[in-house]
């Protein structure tokens, strides 16, 4: 082409040999070529003799090139052909081909023209190899980011199950900050554990508690859940401080949730041993009671192979009984924040059992629910060990009528009914000192003084 001019007088010379022209391009660089008329009706094809890009392209001769690609990049054509026409040369477009397997062909062509009234030559690049490679990616790419997500979601509901069995829990009256209720976690907080009955701040160091304070008026106010960090009465570390309000008739209560932000929080798999040894199962649901996540334990509870087997269905599929129906704690829980039951049914095991269950109102961002916490018994009547025990030398102090003075049975009697109290309040606080006093209503020294004197009642 003479660039001065613009014109294509000087390719005119070359247009009787344009079906070798096309073959040669093939050879060399393409993977296709196309010989047409001005009008763009096809009359050579050439392709490679190994292995034809179309083996049907032969086909094509005789046909509008238009009508050899797929209806989405026939514009395109039109678009190339008119290009060819007004200037003689055509930029690059990608049009497909219909396949003869199904499967369209991509090409890239680019065109000229051979004269004013020559042929227009087109030759094309097999683009499926390069598509394989970035389909490839892409797959590859999507792999990583759904790994990715299923990482996070496999950490977010660990962290969540965690969460129930170690957070602090407290429910406070939301006029005056007063404690109402608390769960086992929160009576190990701090040294004197939860204040019930006086105000949340004293679970704080003194320089934390205006901001605690306000935390507190500001979940009141807003309406909404809020958070910081404080650090604990008679401690160096620092906690999460949650505060979501909800309402209970009339009446405004705070959901007050302590949580270890340090990365001395014990890991998935610790959590699991812990569990384990303290005989708990956790489970969380949506506000209506249907499962979202829960632990191996749970699900080995109730007979199940795994999460996936339990998750969307009613817990209400395994615990509860027309008796003592799971809905009622659900209820409570929402109401009050806090709620516990002793002697649940629990079905799906290979023996029928009953738990203790306790449950706590969760409510972060959007999302709200319920966590719950599974202690199993022993049988029907969940009547453990020690409460086996207790009753049994209980009826051995029957038998001493006749033989024993009644001062001296009632002192027994009294020995008795005291260590086994101190056991089941250590029990029930899992084995803190401090929580199972304030449970028993007497001091720490005061519980460890009772444990070291006295003695197993005599009973024969």
């Amino acid at each position: 082409m003479n660039q001065r001019s613009g014109s294509t007088s000087d390719l005119e010379a070359l247009s009787p040999w344009v079906n070798e022209l096309a073959q040669t391009f093939v050879s060399l660089s393409s993977d296709i070529a196309l010989v047409m008329d001005a009008s763009g009706v096809i009359t050579r094809v050439a392709q490679s003799g190994g292995t034809p890009m179309a083996p049907e392209a032969e086909q094509w001769v005789g046909r509008a090139w238009a009508d050899t690609v797929t209806a989405e990049t026939r514009r395109k054509i039109e678009l190339l052909l008119g290009d060819v026409a007004s200037t003689g040369t055509a930029r690059r477009r990608e049009v497909s081909h219909p396949g003869a397997a199904g499967a369209d062909i991509p090409v890239a062509y680019t065109a000229i023209r051979l004269g004013a009234h020559g042929p227009v030559l087109a030759v094309g690049r097999d683009l499926r190899a390069i598509a394989a490679i970035q389909q490839q990616f892409l797959d590859a790419q999507q792999e990583l980011e759904r790994g990715y997500w299923r990482a996070r979601q496999a950490e977010t509901r660990e962290r969540a199950l965690r969460q129930v069995a170690s957070d602090a829990l407290l429910v406070l009256d939301a006029e005056n900050g007063t404690v109402l209720s608390a769960n086992a976690a929160a009576h190990r907080t701090g040294p004197d554990g939860a204040p019930l009955g006086r105000p949340a701040g004293l679970l704080f160091d003194a320089h934390s508690r205006a901001a605690v304070e306000e935390l507190l008026g500001t979940a009141c106010s807003g309406g909404r859940p809020v958070e910081l960090r404080a650090r604990l009465a008679g401690s160096h570390a620092y906690a999460s401080v949650a505060a979501t309000p909800f309402r209970v008739g009339a009446s405004q209560r705070l959901l007050l949730r302590l949580r270890d932000p340090t990365d001395g929080a014990p890991s998935a798999g610790e959590r699991r041993l812990q569990a384990a040894q303290a005989g708990e199962s956790v489970v969380i649901t949506d506000a209506a009671g249907h499962l979202r996540a829960c632990d191996e334990s749970f699900a080995a509870l109730v007979g199940q192979p795994g999460e996936a087997a339990l998750v969307g269905r009613a817990l209400s599929d395994w615990l509860g009984d027309p008796q003592q129906p799971l809905e009622a704690l659900l209820a409570d829980t929402r109401r009050e924040g806090l709620a516990e039951r002793d002697g649940l049914a629990l079905r799906g095991s290979a023996a029928a059992q009953r738990a203790r269950v306790s449950a706590s109102w969760l409510a972060e961002g959007d999302q709200e629910g319920i966590g719950l916490i599974v202690r199993p018994g022993e049988g029907p009547g969940m009547a453990s060990a020690a409460q086996r025990a207790f009753l049994q030398a209980w009826g051995m102090l029957d038998e001493q009528l006749g033989r024993t003075s009644l001062p001296q049975m009632m002192r027994e009697a009294a020995a008795l009914a005291e260590r086994h109290f101190i056991q089941a309040a250590l029990q029930r606080c899992g084995g803190d000192a401090a929580a199972a006093a304030q449970l028993l209503g007497v001091s720490r020294d005061n519980l460890a003084r009772r444990r070291r004197d006295r003695h197993t009642p005599r009973t024969s």
